[in-house]
């Protein structure tokens, strides 16, 4: 069409078609053999025909031959699963993008392990398949496995060893049977171990996180409550608490040793960064701060007792007899309860009780006898007898534990004291027996729930013990001491002590238990059939 002239009106231009639109092609079209449509847009002298027919073209091989399957192509089905490096995997940090740092729709290349969000033509994994040829991914939270960037779904049991270990599951048989079967297991590097007593990283500072994890993993109740329910609706710290419990003790690991990472960002989030990776805290403070949200994540009451798996397992009930001191009393009579005096009594709830330790002397005798004091467990128990007072704020108190007793004791042996110009750890070693520790001279007598005369045996499962470690020394033997923690727990199977100290992992005799500075203890109560 000519060129329209300035001094032309454009009325009279209105039945004159407009030119087509000049679009760029970078597409060499190859004819396949017998196929003669695509000859059809080429004619003899080798120029193309009109844009419009060449468009229709274009958008015909799209449909025809799209990017996305659904599908693996017939006799490729175990495509690209060769490139899988099961020895870099690692489930245990917590499931974020390494790009967006979103927690939504995450899968792990199951060929460098990083973690990337979404699966479509324009998300992260998508762009990664492309850039770096890694084609294998695994849904996170659903644990199907695709293959990108075509899309579609891989169903090959190959990788059933993937997805277990990404997230264990059990039966109730094989839950029954963790304490009855002596199992062992093998990563992939040929290494041995024992599913239940692996060692956690310490990432930092938080070995006061994994003592306390390991201690509550040997609780049976707890223990098998977290490992067979479903908290799907449960508080993200259930939950992950929950995977932590499944993974410790996974039969089929790929390493002999978990992270607490997941749990830990979780918990530091929930805590206001009261608990952190990167600072010591005390075992005693976080496991109270755990216990508490555990139990309202369950779904717990605040003012109803046994109202979730924590309190039915470690609360118990006190008795507390409280009497104001007057001026009258006596500087040695001062603890003396008055009979005259009125005496309040209370009815506490506690999940654990806390003992206190005698003051260690300032000089060692010329024997040399209390170079480390020694204290036996029955005697700091006898501040529940009822007997013993004690002063709190102007107030004596004593006492008494209350019937029923719950299945499992939590002890504190209060260790350290603080006041405002220095911190101040009592070294007094406590001997105990790891059975046989008789409760019921501390119990307030009830015929009605145990005979009086009957003893009530509780044995050891978890013993928290502190160890004090100089992290600097100079000329003068002068230096801040460290704080680290391990745990000692029982393997119900085989009888034996394991001892965990973060990666670390070995058998400990029962007898020499006690050597350590023991800070935090759980037993079990014995199950007896009870006599008429």
């Amino acid at each position: 069409m000519s060129k329209r002239q300035a001094s032309e009106a454009l009325d009279e231009l209105a039945g004159v078609a407009s030119p087509s639109s000049k679009r760029s092609r970078t597409v060499d079209f190859e004819t396949p053999p017998g196929n003669h449509s695509i000859a059809q847009h080429i004619n003899s002298n080798g120029n193309k025909t009109n844009d419009e027919e060449v468009d229709d073209f274009e958008d015909a091989m799209a449909d025809t031959a799209p990017i996305r399957q659904s599908a693996p192509t017939e006799g490729y089905d175990d495509l690209y699963l060769d490139t899988i490096d099961r020895s870099i995997l690692d489930f245990d940090f917590e499931k974020l993008c390494s790009i967006s740092l979103s927690n939504i729709n995450v899968y792990a290349c199951l060929v460098c392990g990083r973690y990337f969000q979404g699966r479509g033509p324009k998300s992260h994994a998508y762009f990664h398949a492309l850039e770096d040829e890694h084609h294998v991914f695994i849904n996170l939270e659903t644990q199907k496995v695709y293959v990108l960037p075509e899309g579609y779904e891989v169903t090959s049991k190959s990788l059933d060893d993937i997805k277990y270990v990404s997230d264990p599951r059990y039966t109730k048989r094989e839950v029954m049977e963790l304490d009855r079967v002596d199992r062992k297991s093998w990563t992939l590097a040929k290494k041995e171990y024992r599913p239940g007593f692996v060692g956690m990283n310490n990432i930092k500072e938080n070995d006061y996180l994994n003592v306390i994890v390991q201690a509550l993993s040997h609780v049976v109740p707890l223990r098998n409550f977290l490992l067979l329910e479903d908290f799907s609706t449960k508080t993200e710290l259930v939950r992950r608490c929950s995977t932590l419990f499944r993974k410790i003790w996974n039969p089929r690991a790929f390493r002999a040793h978990v992270s607490p990472h997941e749990l830990l960002q979780e918990i530091s989030l929930r805590s206001n960064k009261r608990f952190t990776l990167t600072a010591q805290s005390d075992p005693v403070e976080f496991l109270s701060w755990f216990l508490n949200n555990l139990h309202l994540g369950l779904g717990g009451s605040k003012t109803k007792p046994g109202s979730s798996m924590i309190q039915r397992t470690f609360q118990g009930k006190l008795k507390v007899e409280s009497q104001a001191i007057t001026a009258r009393a006596d500087a040695g009579d001062r603890l003396r309860f008055e009979e005259a005096a009125d005496v309040k009594v209370d009815i506490v709830r506690f999940l654990m009780l806390t003992l206190d330790l005698p003051s260690a002397p300032l000089f060692q005798d010329e024997l040399e006898k209390n170079i480390i004091p020694q204290v036996p467990l029955a005697t700091i128990l006898s501040k529940y007898d009822g007997q013993q007072s004690q002063e709190h704020h102007s107030q004596r108190k004593r006492y008494r534990l209350l019937h029923p007793l719950p299945p499992y004791l939590i002890l504190h042996i209060k260790r350290f004291s603080q006041n405002k110009f220095v911190s101040e750890r009592n070294p007094t070693i406590v001997t105990f027996d790891a059975r046989n520790l008789d409760v019921s001279p501390y119990v307030e007598p009830n015929p009605a729930e145990w005979p009086p005369s009957e003893p009530i045996w509780y044995d050891l499962v978890a013993n928290v013990v502190h160890e004090a470690v100089r992290s600097k020394e100079d000329v003068a033997d002068t230096g801040e001491e460290r704080k680290t923690w391990k745990v000692q727990v029982k393997d119900k199977a085989t009888g034996e002590w394991v001892i965990c100290q973060d990666l670390y992992v070995d058998k400990v005799q029962s007898e020499l238990l006690y050597l350590g500075e023991s800070y935090l203890q759980v037993w079990e109560r014995r199950r007896e059939p009870r006599k008429a």
